[in-house]
Parts: structure tokens; sequence; C-alpha cells
């Protein structure tokens, strides 16, 4: 695992914006987050890929600050963004593309647009972070950086 964060707004490196991409609100209980983030994170082994109906329902009931932006391109759901905030830092606990949208050099605005609503989730925020697993995406962590992110800690990953 490498977590990264980012301690001020102006360390953001924005990439080049992409046409037709955008963040848009999705309720927390809305069916399409089971749905997206488990195609989502299925090819990475994450565990929201393998939950049960129930278990969303109950992971639902104990995360209720977490709130979701669905990544849309050209209005089609393109992936999906998590977060987690708190008085003074903002988590970021899901971020990834479709499958069918990976590839198509849209990782690095859909990020710069997750990392900017981040930091206005709370005024009060003094970083921003996440952490990775070198079973994700080959590209996630030099996208995280790329943007701005600095790695802080790292572990050896296990298997999901």
């Amino acid at each position: 695992m490498t977590y990264v964060e980012m301690t001020a707004r102006d360390q953001l490196i924005a990439a080049t914006p992409v046409p037709g991409l955008a963040l848009e609100p999705l309720d927390r209980t809305s069916p399409m987050v089971p749905d997206i983030l488990a195609r989502v994170g299925t090819p990475y082994g994450w565990k929201s890929s393998r939950r049960t109906p129930d278990e969303w329902q109950a992971w639902f009931a104990e995360n209720p600050r977490r709130t979701f932006a669905l990544v849309t391109f050209e209005g089609e759901p393109a992936g999906i963004v998590a977060y987690d905030p708190h008085d003074h830092e903002v988590e970021i606990k899901s971020f990834g593309l479709l499958p069918d949208f990976v590839g198509k050099g849209l990782g690095g605005y859909a990020l710069t647009l997750g990392i900017q609503r981040a930091w206005e989730l709370s005024s009060t925020a003094r970083r921003v972070w996440l952490h990775t697993s070198s079973f994700d995406h080959p590209n996630a962590l030099p996208n995280y950086h790329r943007r701005g992110f600095h790695t802080f800690k790292t572990e050896k990953a296990t298997r999901p």
C-alpha cells in the first residue's frame, strides 16, 4: 500500500481539461454506487466488488459521512469518486474509471476534478489523502504523483 497526501490546495497540478468530462453529485444511497464501485474495482480485487446487497446496506449504515461523485464523459457514467470528509482532512476512499473508459486519456483530468471537489468538501481541510495498492491499475500511483500528491507512507501489500 502506498499512502499519498496533498497538504495545500495549491499543490494540485491540474491535468489538461478533457471536454465532456465532468463530476456530478451522486446520492450515497443510489444503486449506481455499488454497481459502479463493483465494476471499477473487479479488475483490481477491491472489496467493494464482492459485497452482497446486505453487506452494502450495512456498509451504508456504518459510513454516513461518505459522499460520492459520478465521473461522466459526454453524459455517460465513466467512473466514481468516494470521499470521507473529516474536520481537517478529506480521504478519497475510492477513485476509478469504468473499464470501458480506462486507457482513453481521462484519468488525469478525472483525478483533477476529484481532488478539486475533495478540497471543497471541508473548508477547514489541511490535507487530502488516499491510498493505493500495487494491485491497482499500474498508472494509478504515477497519476497521483503527477497531480501533486506526495507519498507519506508505504506498506507491503497483500492480495485483497
